[in-house]
């Protein structure tokens, strides 16, 4: 496999998951997904990505002619119920997980600490806090952009990234969607998050060492 369909799927994937968890996905992203364009390999990548692709694949299958409009009223009403509220079951935040941080408090400065020795800043249209799950895969689509532009520098940021801030906490973030949601695109996701998340630390280390 060359790097450009690496870095074509690495980047597939991230934006996927901004897409499901940045706000009640479109009605477009989500034509595309249930008319069958947006593929799942058929070979076993890792567990978490493994898990992740069945429940896409099963959210696809059990969605197959429906009505479209509906098929987003029921994502929309659960995408509200879990992340939204009130009081709502999964808050999708670094500083939520972190037990060395206040929640929405201390551990912010840190995030974007990250981001600014990087030379990143989150887009004026991402007005969640700069610790939310969709601001944080941003952050590592742009990283993931720079590495396939030539930028040796960006593996070292993601290294640093994952290991101080999104692999801390994605455990138990998708631990607490397969509690707390029985709709298969939030489990897709949850487990496709996870499993990124080993397998882009796989591809950032291989390339540090080097």
């Amino acid at each position: 496999m060359n790097d450009d369909v690496i870095y074509d799927a690495r980047i597939e994937l991230i934006d996927f998951l901004v897409e499901v968890f940045w706000d009640v996905p479109t009605e477009e992203f989500l034509g595309t997904l249930l008319a069958g364009e947006i593929r799942t390999p058929e070979e076993s990548v890792n567990e978490g990505l493994d898990r992740g692709f069945e429940h896409l694949r099963a959210f696809v299958a059990a969605n197959e002619g429906a009505d479209p409009d509906a098929v987003r009223e029921r994502v929309r009403a659960e995408y509200s119920r879990a992340f939204v509220g009130p009081r709502p079951p999964v808050l999708p935040h670094e500083s939520y997980y972190r037990e060395d941080s206040d929640f929405l408090g201390s551990g912010l400065a840190a995030v974007e600490s990250s981001y600014a020795a990087a030379g990143w800043s989150p887009p004026e249209d991402y007005p969640e806090e700069s610790d939310f799950v969709a601001v944080e895969l941003a952050f590592l689509r742009a990283l993931v952009d720079r590495q396939r532009r030539g930028d040796g520098d960006a593996f070292g940021y993601e290294r640093v990234f994952l290991e101080e801030h999104l692999g801390r906490w994605v455990g138990a973030f998708a631990a607490d969607l397969r509690e707390e949601t029985d709709c298969d695109l939030f489990l897709a996701a949850g487990e496709i998050l996870e499993g990124l998340v080993e397998f882009e630390d796989e591809i950032v280390s291989q390339q540090v060492r080097s």
